[in-house]
């Protein structure tokens, strides 16, 4: 799976999003013109923006000194300037990691930059202002557009499942395991990004390059602080302990939502494609996971997410059947009966093939095997 820097080949070869990129390519294409260059600090570049044409170009959130402004401006460029005191920037270019949403986790949760773009959330969402619902839009988009680069060309699969199942629990450790196991097959695993399941999801993959021992005390140190209530810092703590003591994991995908705000993200996704809009958001994680979603027991939340992605299997509006498969046949045929209900969707349709309840967490890699084509 591409890591961030090295995205650069796979995207649209008129964008820029890292300086290293505007400094390749001002020297190598000679000009500007036509090109997208999206939150990159060019205050130091002005002698580059004064020599190089950059007619019809568009500067998203580029902070850099008014004469440079002025004079792509006169070129016939677009310049969105950078929005000031915000918690975040909705022109990014890449995916966000760990580290950046959890800087400064030591003063306490409250102050880092995941609590603080709530607090702004909460404080907009509720007063219709047009601009800051536009602001959450163009941020949106631009983590789609990031999400859409990094994902390019790669097999996804799915892990869905409560933020409810705690650390230290015979469940969080099989997720644990199954996460690892998709990763060492090769797929990239995604999660909501969130808590719970989806933690031990995301915490699998990172295990996978590591000796298998490493996962089991890995689970062991986490269950000290079993569940992000109540104290989201001890917590992340806890996970980023784990990645002090084992750097450099493996990659997956979280992708969680500031619209719950009360479930942080986890720190075992290496990018973490955080929404403001939960619609976009459960979407955008579904119709990516074009190897299947593995469906872990959960409530509410899991059984939407089981019927968001039968919907497109059932009139292929996505192409060919994507696998779905059910974990816990207690939790699936009497707790919430949604195995029975997807069962005659898929009758005597070509999804029928691709959809498989298991009891055990352990068979769900091997079903999925099974189920595609």
């Amino acid at each position: 799976m591409q890591t961030s820097p090295a995205h650069a080949a796979h995207h649209d070869d008129r964008e820029i999003e890292t300086l290293e990129e505007f400094d390749a390519v001002v020297p190598a294409r000679g000009t500007l013109a036509g090109f997208r260059v999206q939150a990159v600090d060019l205050t130091d570049r002005t002698r580059e923006l004064l020599a190089t044409d950059t007619a019809g170009a568009v500067f998203l959130g580029c902070p850099m000194r008014e004469n440079a402004a002025a004079k792509i401006r006169a070129d016939g460029a677009l310049v969105f300037p950078p929005v000031p005191h915000l918690p975040f920037d909705p022109y990014r270019g890449l995916l966000y990691s760990p580290d950046e949403l959890f800087d400064g986790l030591d003063k306490g949760y409250e102050q880092t930059p995941d609590a603080l773009a709530y607090a702004w959330f909460q404080r907009t969402k509720a007063d219709g202002d047009i601009y800051a619902s536009m602001l959450r839009s163009v941020h949106d988009d631009a983590v789609s557009d990031a999400l859409d680069e990094l994902l390019r060309g790669t097999r996804v699969v799915g892990v869905m499942g409560g933020h409810a199942m705690a650390r230290g629990t015979r469940e969080y450790a099989g997720a644990a395991r199954l996460g690892r196991e998709l990763a060492r097959a090769g797929l990239t695993v995604a999660t909501g990004g969130g808590p719970g399941a989806m933690e031990a999801a995301n915490l699998g993959a990172y295990a996978a390059p590591f000796e298998d021992a490493m996962l089991d005390e890995a689970c062991d140190l986490l269950a000290e602080a079993p569940s992000f209530t109540p104290s989201i810092t001890d917590w992340a703590r806890a996970a980023f302990q784990v990645r002090a003591r084992w750097p450099r994991g493996g990659a997956s995908v979280g992708i969680p939502t500031w619209f719950y705000g009360h479930e942080p993200p986890n720190a075992f996704a290496s990018h973490i494609a955080k929404y403001f809009a939960n619609a976009t958001r459960e979407d955008g994680l579904l119709a990516r996971c074009t190897a299947g979603v593995v469906f872990l027991p959960g409530a509410a939340g899991t059984v939407q997410e089981i019927f968001d992605n039968a919907t497109p299997n059932y009139y292929e509006s996505r192409g060919e059947p994507t696998p779905m498969v059910l974990v816990n046949r207690v939790h699936w045929t009497e707790r919430l009966p949604t195995w029975p209900l997807l069962q005659a969707l898929a009758r005597e349709r070509s999804m029928e093939a691709r959809i498989a309840l298991v009891d055990r967490i352990e068979d769900a890699g091997e079903a999925l095997k099974r189920l595609t084509p």
